[in-house]
């Protein structure tokens, strides 16, 4: 029996998000190469960007470490001159980390590129399409963390 349209759109899509996060790994990966940091300190370096400071209890729950990798990860990181420690003003037994302010500008340049690829795409778009996209990443984001957890509370059983 032949797929019907819908059914063809939806194994295209599904299909079209798996290489999107492969190929975002692997230019992370790419990024993370020419910094001389692994897969994991690049997606913390990643989520600190996002965020602009992180905790060190977030970083753990993010990347999924123990608190004693995720020491690791940060010696690694201040180490190489990327991150920096700062007293949490809230709570005096945590940090916050946050970028080194010259490596955020020696990074973004490597970044540039894909900017521009990203914004030209999405400008192809009209508003209906972009709101249609961005309603599929933010239900897609609540997916992913949920499965995660799913997995996350089998692994303690």
């Amino acid at each position: 029996m032949e797929k019907t349209k819908k059914e063809q759109l939806k194994q295209k899509v599904i299909l079209g998000a798996r290489e999107y996060g492969i190929g975002s790994v692997l230019f992370r990966h790419a990024i993370g190469e020419r910094l001389g940091v692994g897969v994991t300190d690049m997606e913390c370096l990643g989520l600190i960007f996002l965020k602009g400071l992180v905790t060190p209890s977030e970083l753990s729950r993010y990347a999924g470490l123990s608190s004693g990798a995720t020491t690791a990860l940060l010696d690694r990181l201040e180490k190489s001159k990327l991150i920096v420690r700062r007293p949490n003003p809230n709570d005096r037994r945590s940090s916050h980390i946050v970028l080194v302010e010259e490596t955020t500008k020696s990074i973004a340049p490597m970044f540039a590129s894909l900017r521009a690829a990203q914004d030209e795409i999405v400008s192809s778009y009209t508003e209906d399409e972009l709101a249609l996209l961005a309603d599929f990443f933010e239900r897609s984001i609540t997916m992913w963390g949920e499965e995660r957890q799913k997995l996350v509370d089998g692994q303690k059983k």
